[in-house]
């Protein structure tokens, strides 16, 4: 089968874009900015920055590093912030001062932090200070020479900010205590950045914007580059695929996924900054209640998520009692949409789900359903412009329509390696430049991708990755445990959940031990919800874990 390319799909949907139209993220800003610059680009907590704002901001910010602190061009910025003002103008800040953004997941543990900030070897970090007592423990074994702290109203106004801080700290008791000597607060940052004389650096396609990171079934962490080019190329893509239904300088957008994630980094933060659009940061979306009622207060035109918080919010009675008549796309993805899910979303909204697909190392976007597809399909859709798909089997060859295979992706918006693991780059790149996503899928002949099985061990637990390596590790560093499996299991709420199958050191080992312990090392998404014990592990001739043969009992 030959790979098969978009060539049209639906009226005014290009085969290809011009991906080198921008030659930078920063270009991309500055049109934007130009643009747009009374418009309001983020919104949060009732607190506004209008595009005119972010430029302002992010210069001092980028003056700060730059000029301050002096980190090098190339250097890595870490970024551990939920969704909030900060976020937009810490990362536009870093990317104009020329240095690459690393996303650390706030809700990462000491060691869990560590491992990726020392792999990535940052230099600098901004860190809400709900979650400065985990960099505490994880500086020592890190290259962070620089700390820079912030509170959640910090940008929420004279009046507003100093009492959403003082609730967050001694009301609601979110602040563990910490100590990190000369950490700088992200608004003194700010001003001495404005005092600073701007000197704009000239940024390549070629330069690393995102250290990404994720994982494999080995669980441990790889950092994927993503270089201008690539998320400038996805930015591109998305909106010839999707400008039908968007509208320049007029959209606004829920964003409830973690910005952290690349999904909602580039399909929310970036995209809808590029056609000045609203962004209403949601920082809590397990709070559903709350989420509705600020959902509530706009005329809200956009909408990605994913499965769990499209089915969290259809169980919610007072969602389908928003007004939805602005609403012109609901994106669905990070993993397989429910049928059941979609049917009653466009029950009560009257707008299709639109499932898509892709994964970090694509920037991430892949393949994505018509924006006029009627009804649920069970399929994430057709290439998107500029992009080869392919179905290919263990020896890289082609086949046949309707087969199943590995799925294989090339194009501007595919990664340029793994962080110092060319080891690890070549295991997933073919001679031919097309990308082993890892997933097994077929392909119909109109080239609607359909994702049948994972080829990984990877568990995913809402639209989070979760590496049974990882947790296998964690388990057996309890002393009452002499061997564990790792695999996911099906769960209603979070899609799938971590269980683990122990076999005993200790015969006094309780479930409830594990338990106790693995919160000491693992995000709470990564700890297992079951937990089974048995007096031996399935194994191949040469020791490993059977894990498929877990799943299945």
């Amino acid at each position: 089968m030959e790979p098969i390319w978009l060539k049209s799909y639906g009226a005014g949907v290009p085969a290809e874009v011009d991906v080198d139209a921008f030659r930078s993220l920063i270009d991309v800003f500055e049109q934007s900015v130009a643009k747009h610059s009374n418009n309001t680009a983020y919104i949060h907590m009732g607190a506004t920055l209008t595009y005119a704002d972010i430029d302002r901001l992010s210069r001092d910010f980028a003056a700060y590093l730059s000029d301050e602190i002096r980190l090098q061009r190339g250097a890595r910025v870490a970024l551990m912030l939920p969704n909030m003002l900060q976020y937009p103008i810490a990362l536009f800040g870093a990317l104009r001062g020329g240095y690459a953004v690393v996303n650390c997941n706030p809700l990462y543990t000491a060691r869990e932090l560590e491992r990726q900030l020392a792999d990535s070897g940052a230099e600098a970090i901004v860190v809400m200070e709900n979650f400065a007592s985990a960099l505490q423990q994880a500086l020592p074994q890190t290259a962070i020479k620089h700390v820079i702290t912030t509170r959640l109203g910090d940008m929420l106004g004279w009046a507003k900010g100093p009492l959403v801080n003082f609730g967050v700290k001694y009301v609601k008791r979110l602040v563990p205590q910490w100590s990190i000597p000369d950490a700088v607060s992200f608004p003194a940052a700010l001003r001495k950045g404005a005092t600073l004389v701007w000197r704009p650096e000239a940024i390549e396609p070629g330069d690393i914007a995102f250290l990404q990171y994720t994982g494999g079934t080995t669980g441990i962490p790889k950092g994927a580059m993503l270089t201008h080019r690539n998320i400038v190329a996805n930015l591109m893509q998305n909106h010839a695929f999707l400008d039908s239904v968007l509208q320049d300088g007029r959209d606004i957008v829920i964003t409830a996924l973690p910005i952290f994630h690349i999904y909602a980094l580039t399909v929310s933060c970036l995209l809808a900054f590029k056609i000045g659009g609203a962004n209403v940061f949601i920082t809590n979306p397990r709070d559903i209640p709350a989420v509705v009622k600020e959902m509530a207060k706009h005329k809200f035109t956009c909408f990605p998520g994913v499965n769990t918080l499209f089915k969290a919010l259809i169980d919610n009675p007072d969602f389908a009692r928003l007004d939805f008549s602005g609403l012109r796309i609901a994106a669905s993805g990070g993993s397989a949409l429910q049928e059941a899910v979609a049917t009653k979303w466009k029950a009560i909204t009257g707008k299709t789900l639109i499932e898509a697909y892709g994964l970090t190392e694509t920037s991430p976007v892949v393949t994505c359903n018509p924006t006029d597809l009627i009804e649920f399909n069970g399929s994430c859709g057709v290439p998107i412009p500029s992009t080869e798909v392919a179905i290919k089997d263990d020896q890289g060859a082609d086949l046949p329509i309707g087969e199943a295979g590995e799925l294989c992706v090339r194009g501007p918006q595919v990664m340029k390696g793994y962080w110092k693991r060319p080891d690890e780059t070549a295991k997933v790149m073919t001679a031919d430049g097309f990308l082993r996503t890892g997933d097994i899928a077929t392909m119909d002949e109109s080239g609607f991708v359909r994702i049948v099985d994972r080829k990984k061990d990877m568990i995913n637990v809402s639209s989070l990755k979760v590496y049974p390596n990882e947790v296998e590790e964690v388990v057996s560093m309890h002393p009452g445990v002499r061997d564990v499996g790792a695999v996911g299991v099906p769960n209603p709420v979070s899609g799938e959940a971590v269980k683990i199958v122990v076999v005993k050191r200790d015969p006094s080992l309780t479930a409830a031990d594990l338990e106790t312990h693995c919160r000491k090392y693992l995000a709470t998404y990564k700890i297992p919800r079951v937990i089974e014990f048995r007096d031996e592990l399935p194994k191949t001739a040469v020791g490993k874990t059977l894990r498929r043969a877990l799943r299945e009992a």
